[in-house]
């Protein structure tokens, strides 16, 4: 057989390069599967981890200090779950981290820039919708890329990054498409793609939201968020009920980490006996404390007929009388709104900044002062219902007591809406 090859010799090797360049082209686009890595660092129970959740079929490569290392396959592909997390403690004293080749953000000894983020994901269930294929209605990605250009030194998301419960109305196209359920495309949707410059920007404490309840989104919180190691065989897939809590020093204030995700809004006796000693623990602690956790205490995200609703019961019976003079502050989600308060009451100030992408708590007050919450008076403070947005506490320029701080409240944008002075459990808004 003779194959006619005289047009092929007519334009000679320049012709080649071209014809590959299109196939790749035309190959490329239509079956290539881009590989799916998020990076992150986050502190855990005695440390820090970088994380890595990835489609490939081994964990990234690693590096530190120049060093090879190997990242740890914490969580395997299972069910809805087609890629594998991966872990690796940082050493102290590490000044230099890869994953992949791309250099991780490693913590501060002492972090003057905390980034207070919260309750993130687009909300579907059932008749609750939100427009999660419209940025100007769910624009996460619009707070953690600007909160980014801020350069914090550290994020603190207060939980609730999975919202994704139910499918779309097949009548409503603002969300047409979208995935549902405790799935990785979910995670995926919700936190990882639209988080991700946020992910590369600082180390994070990631506290775990009700809608990280292990019937919600805790197979995904399981396998790649949780602080402690994953268990297959434990619990539900791997997913466990509350934790316990763990400390992350910041340079003269310590930071208590604490699970109360499925803490209960009316009073249970049996959750108050598990919260009240880990309240009681602060008194344990050297210097200011700090306590974060998803729920708020003593706060509220609307007036029904005129009286405060969202306060949550159970937390509070077992803070009553429980914590210790050295806690400073409550930090805490929950309420899709940014509020600070006060108390008549010697109780710690608290932060609310859960306003980053989750439907907003439009009847949430502005004005604070006076309120009444369970049996405790605001004192001052302030609230900014119905703006998307998070929040800075900075450190004040040379102050080693940890106790003065400048919390700064912003809109999706990265313009600022309130500034407050903290002075220990007092502070001054504006």
């Amino acid at each position: 057989m003779t194959i006619e090859t005289s047009g092929f010799h007519r334009v000679g090797a320049r012709f080649l390069p071209h014809v590959f360049g299109a196939l790749l082209l035309v190959f490329g686009a239509s079956g290539a599967h881009a590989r799916d890595l998020y990076r992150w660092v986050q502190f855990v129970p005695g440390g820090i981890e970088a994380r890595a959740v990835t489609d490939a079929p081994a964990c990234p490569p690693a590096m530190i200090d120049g060093a090879a290392a190997t990242m740890i396959e914490r969580s395997a592909p299972g069910e809805n779950y087609p890629v594998r997390a991966c872990a690796l403690a940082i050493p102290k004293g590490a000044t230099l981290v890869t994953i992949d080749r791309k250099p991780m953000p490693l913590p501060k000894a002492r972090p003057d820039r905390i980034l207070l983020i919260g309750d993130t994901g687009c909300r579907l269930k059932g008749d609750q919708v939100q427009d999660c294929n419209d940025i100007g209605q769910w624009p996460f990605r619009t707070g953690a890329d600007i909160s980014a250009e801020l350069k914090p030194d550290l994020v603190l998301h207060v939980g609730d990054m999975h919202y994704r419960e139910s499918d779309c109305p097949a009548e409503r196209l603002g969300c047409a498409g979208t995935p549902f359920g405790d799935r990785w495309d979910v995670w995926k949707e919700d936190f990882f793609k639209p988080g991700e410059t946020l992910l590369a920007a600082a180390p994070w404490i990631m506290d775990r939201g009700n809608h990280e309840e292990c019937e919600r989104g805790g197979k995904g919180w399981a396998r790649a968020l949780d602080p402690y190691p994953f268990d297959a065989s434990a619990g539900a897939s791997g997913c466990l009920g509350p934790a316990k809590p763990y400390t992350v020093d910041i340079g003269g204030v310590t930071i208590v980490v604490m699970d109360v995700s499925t803490a209960a809004e009316k009073v249970s006796e049996k959750q108050v006996a598990w919260f009240k000693p880990q309240f009681e623990m602060a008194a344990k602690i050297e210097g200011p404390v700090w306590l974060t956790f998803h729920r708020p205490i003593w706060a509220l995200d609307s007036q029904k007929k005129g009286e405060p609703a969202g306060d949550n019961r159970t937390l509070a019976a077992a803070a009553r009388n429980s914590l210790p003079s050295n806690v400073q502050a409550l930090i805490s989600g929950h309420h899709h709104t940014f509020e600070l308060m006060t108390y008549v009451e010697d109780l710690p100030l608290q932060i609310v900044s859960g306003h980053g992408g989750d439907d907003l708590s439009i009847s949430a007050p502005t004005i604070v002062k006076g309120l009444e919450i369970n049996g405790v008076t605001v004192k001052d403070g302030l609230g900014r219902p119905g703006i998307f947005g998070f929040s800075m506490l900075e450190r004040v320029p040379g102050d080693d007591t940890g106790l003065n701080w400048v919390l700064t409240g912003y809109d999706i944008h990265g313009k600022s809406i309130a500034r407050c002075e903290i002075k220990g459990r007092d502070a001054a808004c504006l």
